[in-house]
């Protein structure tokens, strides 16, 4: 795969509609989808730190929530492949067809139609069921264990959503995040659409033989890449 065939439809993807005013619209689309997600967590993360760092044991409460983050870089990782990216079949049930009328079309759209805002983003009620079991279920253990390390989980999702709606919108001149840019625009192209699974973190692709080819990264990231 030469450099000039990666570079150029990386080019294309991210240029996505031409229209300038197009791409700001659906920006403020994904904007607005995010907020309510963002404030929500966020204030039940700072409510359970508030009440965490009170209690006995704030060393192991950071510890706990220190170790909250890597993980949500994994189930990022695995929701994204398994789930997004999973095909769920009609069927009988009301879990078989949840899953086909509600997860099939949750991803596949994003990849039809890179820069629509309707598609960019979670909304909060996309797992709020979910978070509603996990909550009350980490406080059947002491609040310095497990209910803050979902405290720094949701807080995780809350910075990769807002990361993944900065990669199609904007442009900055970090070297992170050029490279979380690069990562996931090859990620929508049809060669790299079965590998890199990651957004806010390249690591569990290499440990899940999901990363791109040597060639791939090459032309991507340039010859210093391995």
């Amino acid at each position: 795969m030469s450099v000039a065939l990666v570079r150029a439809t990386l080019r294309g993807r991210s240029d996505g509609n031409p229209s300038k005013s197009y791409k700001r619209e659906q920006a403020r689309i994904s904007r607005r989808r995010l907020y309510p997600l963002t404030v929500f967590y966020t204030v039940y993360a700072a409510a359970a730190l508030i009440l965490t760092l009170r209690a006995a044991h704030p060393w192991v409460a950071v510890i706990f929530f220190l170790a909250g983050l890597p993980i949500w870089t994994l189930v990022e990782y695995v929701f994204h492949r398994f789930v997004l990216h999973g095909r769920f079949p009609p069927g009988k049930g009301l879990i078989r067809r949840f899953a086909h009328e509600r997860l099939d079309p949750l991803h596949w759209e994003h990849h039809e139609r890179p820069l629509d805002g309707m598609h960019i983003s979670g909304e909060l009620k996309d797992l709020l069921p979910l978070f509603g079991v996990a909550a009350p279920a980490s406080f059947l253990f002491p609040i310095y264990t497990f209910p803050v390390l979902l405290a720094a989980v949701v807080l995780g999702y809350v910075a990769e959503e807002w990361t993944h709606h900065c990669i199609h919108f904007y442009n900055f001149r970090n070297p992170y995040f050029r490279y979380l840019k690069r990562y996931h625009l090859y990620h929508h192209t049809r060669q790299g659409m079965e590998m890199g699974y990651g957004i806010t973190s390249g690591l569990w692709d290499v440990v899940f033989n999901t990363r791109y080819t040597h060639a791939a990264r090459q032309a991507l990231f340039g010859r210093s890449e391995t």
